[in-house]
């Protein structure tokens, strides 16, 4: 039996080491990279980049109507225990303020922490990792003019095994690709509205279901499926009947503009929270998105483009 035990214990050594180096985080930009990244940057624009990716709907303070006091705080329910949102406000204590703008590249491209840390795809870095490194520097340009908010936001309530962040990165080689949007043939409006739909507007983090790891199933793109928050429906965005096919660009740039459907409806859920971002973009964005989602391949979806419950 000892010769036995003697290699089983060495396989699990060694399968144990090589476990630990490919979780290790893979950053976007080392340290030494960090100084370029400080100077520039376009406050202007990073309005924009905050508000096509959504920042105030996850990050803004609960139980307040200003959308750019960023304290955090917000529950995120999932299948594997509950997300608190962190404090991204400049405060140096509680919040980012004394992140450099490459801890937002990492953060945003890798899911690495400025700790070198993994974080969980509840922040959907899975799709902010096609966001533009310029338009990362933008972003953290207009978060420094914000004001800070003092307040760590509590930590998350999950159950072992998922507190183990190392894991993470496993779970990073199933499922995350770690690179930008791949090059496609199409108009200026056309790559302009892919961009926002497939890197900073995240649309495919709720659109697409996911299976029993929290992966999405790229083969559904889009097709809708259960809110990954738990209750109701997320509708089918790709343009077949079951989805946005009747739907012309006119009426996809209103729901993003107003929230009202075509049918007489309004959105609910967490998309009227999206429409509150997608309706301080410029209408040349929101009508690049309606010419991007009006373009992809229809799929059947078991969910109908109407409000979510």
């Amino acid at each position: 039996m000892r010769r036995f035990i003697r290699p089983l214990l060495i396989l699990g050594l060694l399968g144990a080491a090589a476990a630990w180096y490919l979780s290790a985080p893979q950053p976007a930009v080392q340290p030494a990279e960090f100084a370029a990244l400080e100077s520039g940057g376009d406050a202007a624009r990073g309005r924009i980049i905050f508000h096509a990716g959504g920042c105030a709907a996850c990050h803004a303070t609960p139980e307040q109507d200003d959308r750019l006091k960023l304290g955090g705080g917000r529950a995120l329910p999932s299948p594997f225990g509950t997300f608190y949102a962190p404090n991204i406000s400049p405060d140096v204590k509680d919040g980012i303020g004394a992140w450099k703008a490459g801890d937002l590249v990492n953060a945003m491209q890798r899911g690495v922490s400025p700790q070198g840390a993994h974080y969980y795809p509840a922040f959907p870095f899975t799709t902010y990792q096609r966001a533009k490194t310029e338009d990362i520097r933008d972003l953290m340009v207009f978060l420094r003019t914000l004001a800070p908010v003092a307040g760590k936001a509590r930590g998350h309530d999950l159950p072992f095994p998922f507190t183990i962040r190392r894991t993470l990165g496993l779970w990073k080689l199933l499922f995350f690709e770690g690179r930008g949007l791949e090059p496609a043939p199409g108009a200026p409006d056309w790559q302009r509205g892919r961009y926002l739909v497939e890197g900073l507007g995240h649309c495919g983090e709720c659109h697409t279901p996911r299976n029993f790891l929290g992966g999405t199933d790229n083969s559904r793109r889009f097709a809708g499926g259960p809110n990954p928050e738990g209750k109701g429906m997320v509708p089918n965005i790709t343009p077949d009947p079951s989805g946005l096919g009747t739907w012309s660009a006119k009426d996809i740039i209103e729901v993003l503009t107003t929230g009202f459907t075509p049918d007489y409806d309004s959105v609910g859920g967490a998309m009227a929270a999206v429409v509150r971002n997608t309706a301080e973009l410029p209408e040349a964005d929101r009508a690049a998105m309606a010419a991007y989602l009006r373009s992809l391949p229809p799929l059947a979806g078991a969910a109908k483009a109407k409000k979510a419950e």
